[in-house]
Formats: structure tokens, C-alpha cells, sequence
């Protein structure tokens, strides 16, 4: 975590190739399963701290959960453990998850592409420990919106947690990193951890803050430092080593934390405007919603007796 980094700016245009990859990360925060009811970018959250409290180290946690997120953008529930409950061998497991990650993984630096497919294997590892308490917190609470002082706040249903946020960040950090020429494990670590004082503080947003004018950066502060209580001694000096990257652009891994958390909060709103302007015929044509087979025909047919389609 302490490697020096390369003073390496991005060149220009050249995260406009991740940008697909990232814009589809947010489906993550709204794909649920009857085990992750709260979707998967929380499950992501809650399993990554329980893996750091357990003492796993930072830059491993940053490899796994990276490789599961984005071998999800394509498997959605299908994970590790799911897989297995049903009857997968470990072998075919990892199998179906490169897969998965292979599916989406084309604009990815080709070193971290290969680190993330190794970081997909089955691991003797098992730090299934229990999450800081703050992890639920930031899981039931929802983030502001776009807020801006004087004007109405935009709240777009079904809102984002903390949780859902940070992980996206986290993740997003790590695959921008190779970007900035940055190490990914203090940038994962800074998405994770950039909003612990939420765990306490509601989100008021920009318009809300500007109001605490003087009092926000001590009070973010205090309650920053009662969550870091939660964490064992070593856990706590990494978080805060991670968390000096947040509000500069002086190293590449503050460049990589920075922009994963300016991609994050903007694609989310893309999100929104992209499904509220979805059509009947981006379902059925683009998207082939009646997929080729046997049936296929026969259900163009049903579509246009009833007069749907087209």
C-alpha cells in the first residue's frame, strides 16, 4: 500500500473506453436477489469489510471485489457462492465467472485484466468475519440526490445508499487506477471508506451542508473518527492513510480516487436518464426481448394481433 506512485496524468480520452463498463456498474446498486435484497453493490460492501476486519489485506480485497463487480455486470446474481450452492464444481465455477468478466473486461488495462481473472480463483482463504457496524448504517442510508443551494432537490427513485455509492467508487477506483499509473489498493480503500461519517449524519446534500457552513468539515471529522473506533488498530492507520486522498489530486492514486468518485456520482443520474427514456423498441429490437428460437415467430405474431407491436 505505500508504493510510490508515478506522477502519471491520464491521457486525454482515454477513460471514454471504460465509460460503458462503469455506466453499467450502477445496475449492480439496483440488482437484487432473494439472498441480497438490498442489491449487490451493498452485498459488495458488507462482504468487503467483513474482509478487511477479518485482516485481509487491502490490495487482495481490491482484486476480489473488483473481479466479482464487474464479472456481475453480465452474471447479476449468479456468484461464487450461488453457484456452488447449486451444484458447481469450484473449477466450473470459476469457469462461468471468467466468463463473466471476460464478457465486459475488452477496455480494461490488460495488466489489471489479468489480475482480476487470477483473483477470481477459489482462495483458501475464508475471512468471513462480521462487518463494522457502520457497514448497515451506510446500507439503509439513502444519498441526498443532486441537491444545490436555493433550488428544489432532484430525487430520482429508487434512490442509492451509502453503501451502494462507496462500493461503485471502490470499484471504480481500482479499474481507472492503471489510468493514473496508481496502485489500486489505497484508491479502493478511499472509495470504501470516503462517507463513514454518513453512518451517523444524514445526507443533506450540498444545499444542507453549505447551511453547516464553518461546523461541516469538524463535524465530518468527529463522527469520521467514532466510526474508525469500530476498526482494529492497523485497519484504522490504512483507512486513514486511504482517506487522505479525498479532496486533492496530488498523487495518481488521489487522481484515481477522485475520478472514479466524480465518474460515480454522475453516471448515476446517466443511469436514470438513460431508463427513463427507454423504449418499447430499444426492449424489442435492440434488446430482442422475444429472443431468436423456436417461439419467436409465433409471439411476433401474438404482439401484433393485439395491436403492441409494431
Amino acid at each position: 500500500m505505500n508504493t510510490p506512485a508515478r506522477d502519471t496524468p491520464a491521457a486525454p480520452g482515454r477513460l471514454a473506453k471504460l465509460r460503458p463498463l462503469l455506466s453499467e456498474l450502477m445496475d449492480l446498486k439496483r440488482t437484487r436477489t432473494p439472498d441480497h435484497p438490498k442489491g449487490l453493490a451493498a452485498h459488495g460492501f458488507r462482504r468487503a469489510w467483513a474482509a478487511l476486519a477479518a485482516g485481509m489485506d487491502p490490495g487482495k480485497v481490491a482484486l476480489q471485489e473488483t473481479a466479482r463487480a464487474v464479472a456481475a455486470v453480465r452474471l447479476c446474481g449468479l456468484d461464487a457462492d450461488l453457484l456452488q450452492r447449486a451444484g458447481l464444481s469450484p473449477l466450473d465455477t470459476t469457469r462461468v465467472l471468467r466468463r463473466g468478466l471476460d464478457a465486459v473486461a475488452g477496455a480494461l488495462d490488460p495488466g489489471l485484466r489479468e489480475q482480476l481473472s487470477l483473483a477470481l480463483m477459489p482462495s483458501s482463504e475464508a475471512p468471513h468475519g462480521t462487518p463494522p457496524a457502520f457497514v448497515e448504517r451506510l446500507v439503509l442510508q439513502p444519498r441526498a440526490g443532486a441537491t444545490f443551494p436555493g433550488r428544489a432537490r432532484l430525487v430520482v427513485p429508487p434512490q442509492e445508499s451509502h453503501a451502494d455509492h462507496c462500493y461503485a467508487v471502490a470499484v471504480g477506483a481500482v479499474l481507472v487506477s492503471p489510468h493514473f499509473g496508481a496502485a489500486p489498493a489505497l484508491p479502493f480503500l478511499a472509495g470504501l471508506s470516503h462517507h463513514l461519517f454518513n453512518a451517523t449524519l444524514p445526507d443533506a446534500g450540498y444545499s444542507g451542508e453549505t447551511l453547516l457552513g464553518d461546523l461541516l468539515e469538524p463535524l465530518m471529522k468527529r463522527l469520521t473518527e467514532a466510526a474508525l473506533t469500530q476498526l482494529s488498530p492497523r485497519l484504522r492507520e490504512a483507512v486513514r492513510q486511504a482517506l487522505t486522498l479525498t479532496g486533492n489530486v496530488d498523487s495518481a492514486e488521489a487522481r484515481a480516487f477522485n475520478a472514479a468518485d466524480t465518474l460515480d456520482r454522475v453516471l448515476e443520474l446517466e443511469a436514470h436518464a438513460r431508463a427513463a427514456a427507454f423504449t418499447l423498441r430499444q426492449a424489442l429490437e435492440d434488446l430482442e426481448l422475444l429472443h431468436p428460437g423456436p417461439l419467436q415467430a409465433f409471439g411476433n405474431d401474438v404482439l401484433r394481433e393485439a395491436a403492441v407491436w409494431p
